[in-house]
């Protein structure tokens, strides 16, 4: 739940609709609050009558704040009690006659209310609000506005309007959040309904000049100058979509690329009684993100096909030790051909393992489950039936992690199978244990037992010590409980 749906829970009357719209509106309102170079604070309705909590903040990016302090939490204070009440009772704005004064900083205030959807999949808007945001504009920090921030004002008002008529946040975007997303100051341009540009911000002209655009922009249709130096702009390999979000029709994201820039682009359409009135184009140049990107997918594929290449190495010298041990006469270099075997092919399971997918990280139940597999396969060979049984989740374990401790485990099950239930039929049970601070694994058998004189020194034993406390920096103890069998217990730290 996030800290709004907290808060609100708590605190206000509203119901979960309104909870999930002011959601929405808080991942929007970063864009307005850089856009009018004002602080922006949300009030929801307490349940106390004409009460208001402070629900969330927002601070501008390049203006001064007047709140040093996040104000989120707090009750109306009575200088702003009166408008905030206003604009939710009546629907409509609610401006500062006077200047007030927060922490000896003058500044305006402007209520606006917020209204919502009745339904996210239509156009109908509730007639009350649901709640009520504040503008704080710092009238000491304010000066005579030139041509740049007189268009960022306008469009951050024209997008509190809509919040007012409850057509901000538009919710028709249909893609997911992608690396590099634009903002106010990056690059800004405003275009009309029929997608000619009617400002663009010094960034924004810069940006577009990088793409290969010569001219200026101001009066032009933005489309027609930049498909042509799209790569694929001949119309085979160019976005449908490109055309919309160019001339800013839709909520959309569009990346384009040329011979000489990568720039993102973001389309804001504005309305005013549900009607378009044009639109905001945020852009910003991600060449170099985007270059960093390929590079990354790139790198990410070759190591996926270096785990497969090692994958494919290990299996082939298995293969060849399991030749030779069944070439060899001597039972002794028989059984070590074998265990050496069995050890190769473990390590092989966690690159097969990290081969398929980008992540570092293993799945170690997936790898675990081929690694009793192997324990199968030695029963079989010593003619008894073997069965496993395995409790709790391993869960993802980093790549070096995840290859020692299958080692070690397959030299424990595989211990449990040829010792503790030599020539016997039995049960080996495995669980995991596993914290947020460490893994503790169990590997149980219903055999034998340890000898009188405890735990052997043979090439498995020194094996398994050396992994577990020099390479996993943990611990390994062997039990042989009252009621017969043997247990070693594994405690790893993560």
């Amino acid at each position: 739940m996030s800290s709004l749906s907290t808060a609100i829970k708590q605190q206000s009357s509203a119901s979960h609709q309104d909870v999930d719209w002011l959601n929405l509106l808080l991942n929007e309102w970063q864009l307005i609050a850089d856009l009018v170079g004002a602080d922006l604070v949300l009030w929801v309705p307490s349940k106390l009558p004409g009460e208001f909590i402070a629900a969330a903040h927002a601070r501008p990016s390049g203006s001064a704040t007047i709140f040093y302090r996040d104000i989120s939490g707090e009750t109306v204070r009575a200088v702003w009690a009166g408008q905030v009440r206003d604009a939710f009772e009546t629907g409509q704005l609610a401006d500062e006659v006077a200047l007030s004064s927060y922490d000896g900083i003058p500044n305006r205030v402007t209520a606006f209310p917020v209204r919502r959807r009745v339904n996210l999949g239509q156009e109908t808007v509730g007639a009350s609000p649901i709640a009520v945001v504040t503008r704080h504009t710092n009238v000491a920090d304010s000066r005579v506005p030139n041509k740049v921030q007189l268009n960022y004002h306008n469009a951050g008002n024209d997008l509190l309007r809509m919040i007012s008529e409850g057509t901000f946040p538009d919710f028709g975007n249909p893609t997911g959040p992608k690396r590099g997303a634009p903002r106010a100051n990056d690059g800004f341009l405003r275009l009309d309904t029929d997608g000619k540009v009617v400002f663009a911000s010094p960034n924004g002209l810069s940006i577009f000049q990088t793409f290969g655009v010569a001219k200026e922009l101001e009066g032009e249709h933005l489309s027609k100058m930049v498909t042509p130096l799209i790569i694929g702009g001949d119309g085979k390999t160019v976005d449908e979509s490109l055309p919309i979000v160019l001339e800013g029709k839709a909520p959309w994201r569009a990346d384009l690329e040329s011979k000489h820039a990568t720039i993102t682009l973001r389309s804001v359409p504005l309305k005013a009684k549900g009607e378009r009135i044009g639109a905001l184009l945020l852009c910003r140049d991600v060449s170099e993100l985007r270059k960093q990107e390929r590079e990354l997918i790139t790198k990410d594929a070759t190591i996926r096909e270096i785990h497969h290449r090692v994958k494919n190495n290990l299996q082939t010298v298995a293969s060849l030790l399991r030749m030779q041990a069944r070439r060899s006469k001597s039972v002794e270099a028989k059984d070590s051909l074998e265990q050496a075997m069995r050890r190769v092919a473990a390590i092989a399971v966690v690159h097969d393992t990290l081969s398929t997918g980008l992540s570092q990280d293993v799945n170690f139940d997936e790898v675990f489950e081929r690694v009793l597999m192997l324990a199968s396969e030695l029963a079989a060979s010593h003619g008894t039936t073997v069965k496993t049984r395995k409790d709790g989740k391993f869960g993802q374990l980093k790549s070096a992690v995840a290859t020692t401790l299958a080692v070690v485990l397959t030299e424990l099950v595989t211990n449990a199978v040829e010792h503790g239930l030599a020539e016997r039929s039995g049960l080996v049970a495995i669980n995991a244990e596993r914290t947020a601070k460490k893994l503790e694994i169990t590997v149980a058998d219903n055999g034998k037992g340890l000898p009188q004189d405890g735990v052997g020194n043979g090439l498995g034993t020194q094996i398994v010590r050396t992994l577990v406390e020099g390479e996993l920096r943990g611990t390994i103890r062997w039990f042989s409980p009252s009621d017969g069998g043997t247990r070693a217990v594994v405690s790893i730290p993560l």
